[in-house]
């Protein structure tokens, strides 16, 4: 008895606040004023995930674009007969005709806005309307992940362009976030840093201090929240270990720096994905630096290679079974003939890997028993220096490759790479045992990559990337994958 009263209390708030929606969309401009506005604000945030799940599918397929009108202004819009044909005359009469197209061309414009368009903009007019669009597509990516709906992907897609045209650079405002900063900012800083976790007040204080910098990007309709924000070190060299930026003590004069070094990127509102605000950030903050510490001339990153195990780790596997199903010998000859099968081992570096595993992994190949010594979670190899002097080789090759080899629709497969390449950077230096915190090494084992923003170089480098996938890297990174560079353009040329 009680459920059945629930269940009905939930599908009475659920249609209240679907009418609430249907007001703020369907009323004249001037009679939709704050009240009606906060009704719906405060009825979508009292709905359960599922009612919202329920809400934001009758919003993407029944307030979408009416098709059968985009039909019929396409129908008339063919059936004209083209501007400067034989059949038309010139002066009045031609002036005539050609305001025909443009009518139908702007009812087809008009239409070709889905209605939900309406009730975005509209709340986008509210003080809290902005924010509260950011919770919209959060919820929206999430029952996205459950399945892809094309009406609510549409729906995705539409708001998205909204939100990038309403936080264009132009409406943001860049801001250093220093310890005099209100408790409540700072605690937001704490609370949203996403790749190095801030682990006390005086750890904090550090990165607000001497030789430290944090800029954010607020909007004046989401006030004392930063949208995103970046921590910078300034140093004498690129950085090659977290260790040193986070944890060295003291700091250099800043007087001394020649590097400014960003080192973490956050961004605090998910339902903002995919909008790329940091891109932005990044040539602000270099802008800044350059005026303020005329002295700074490199600008870099040490940046995670979030992807880079899962990759690896999948790679083995798959090559280890594929080894197995087709029992095969320890020949190179007996490999070399299938046509699936890579090892993705130097012979070299597979010797040193069966000579230095002794009990703590055991396999018929180098790959399977690197597979058996990176897949546990406990990283015992990092205690012993021989796996780690056999480890060196093939990892940091096989990262070099990841980073800049494999794709995904023609641009860098890890996420961090690809944020960093659009954004105009080169990959500069891959640092071997760079974060040796259980994080860094279930993602990258331990490896980090410096990218470098070299100021007049960044349109050029963003545009090659955007264009061609070109990946701009130094010798140092190339020098690891070179034979592979070298083999494929002999083979091109043949």
């Amino acid at each position: 008895m009680e459920h059945g009263k629930e269940t009905l209390n939930h599908q009475r708030s659920f249609e209240v606040v679907r009418e609430s929606m249907h007001s703020v969309i369907s009323m004249n401009k001037t009679e939709v004023g704050d009240s009606v506005l906060n009704e719906f604000l405060e009825g979508y945030c009292s709905l359960s995930f599922e009612n919202r799940r329920k809400l934001l599918l009758t919003l993407a397929k029944e307030y979408d674009l009416n098709r059968a009108q985009v039909r019929e202004l396409i129908k008339q819009y063919l059936g004209l007969q083209p501007p400067g044909s034989e059949a038309q005359s010139g002066g009045v009469a031609d002036e005539g005709f050609l305001s025909t197209f443009y009518r139908i061309e702007r009812n087809l414009r008009h239409s070709l806005k889905p209605v939900y368009e309406t009730l975005f903009e509209r709340l986008n007019t509210h003080p809290e309307g902005l924010k509260f669009l950011t919770i919209i597509r959060a919820d929206i990516l999430s029952i996205l992940t459950e399945g892809n709906i094309a009406s609510l992907r549409a729906l995705d897609s539409y708001l998205k362009e909204k939100l990038t045209t309403w936080l264009s650079p132009a409406a943001l405002e860049l801001h250093q976030i220093t310890w005099d900063d209100p408790a409540s900012l700072l605690e937001k800083i704490v609370f949203y840093e996403a790749v190095h976790p801030i682990s006390n007040l005086i750890d904090l204080k550090r990165r607000l201090g001497v030789g430290r910098r944090c800029f954010g990007y607020f909007h004046s309709a989401i006030p004392r929240e930063p949208l995103i924000f970046i921590e910078v070190a300034l140093l004498k060299n690129i950085a090659e270990t977290i260790q040193e930026v986070l944890w060295d003590n003291p700091p250099i004069a800043e007087s001394e720096a020649t590097c400014a070094l960003f080192y973490s990127i956050s961004s605090t509102q998910p339902g903002l994905a995919g909008i790329n605000l940091g891109k932005f950030l990044i040539k602000r903050v270099i802008t800044l630096v350059k005026i303020d510490m005329p002295h700074i001339s490199v600008f870099a990153t040490l940046s995670p290679i979030p992807g880079f195990m899962q990759w690896l780790l999948s790679k083995l596997a798959s090559q280890s079974k594929l080894a197995k199903a087709e029992d095969i010998s320890l020949s190179p000859a007996d490999r070399s003939g299938l046509t699936f099968y890579e090892n993705i081992l130097e012979p070299e570096e597979e010797r040193a890997l069966i000579d230095s595993s002794g009990d703590l992994a055991s396999g018929k190949s180098g790959m399977e028993i690197m597979l058996n010594l990176l897949t546990p979670t406990t990283h015992e190899w990092t205690n012993s220096d021989k796996l780690l002097s056999a480890l060196k080789p093939p990892l940091m090759r096989l990262c070099a490759r990841y980073l800049l080899q494999e794709k995904k629709r023609g641009k860098a497969l890890d996420s961090v790479a690809n944020f960093h390449l659009q954004n105009g950077a080169m990959v500069q230096r891959i640092n071997w045992m760079a974060d040796q915190s259980e994080k860094g090494l279930n993602q990258s084992a331990g490896i980090m990559v410096n990218y470098v923003y070299r100021p007049e170089n960044i349109e050029e480098y963003a545009q090659l990337y955007f264009s061609k996938g070109h990946i701009h890297s130094s010798y140092d990174v190339k020098r690891y994958i070179q034979p592979v560079l070298e083999n494929e353009s002999k083979d091109s040329l043949l």
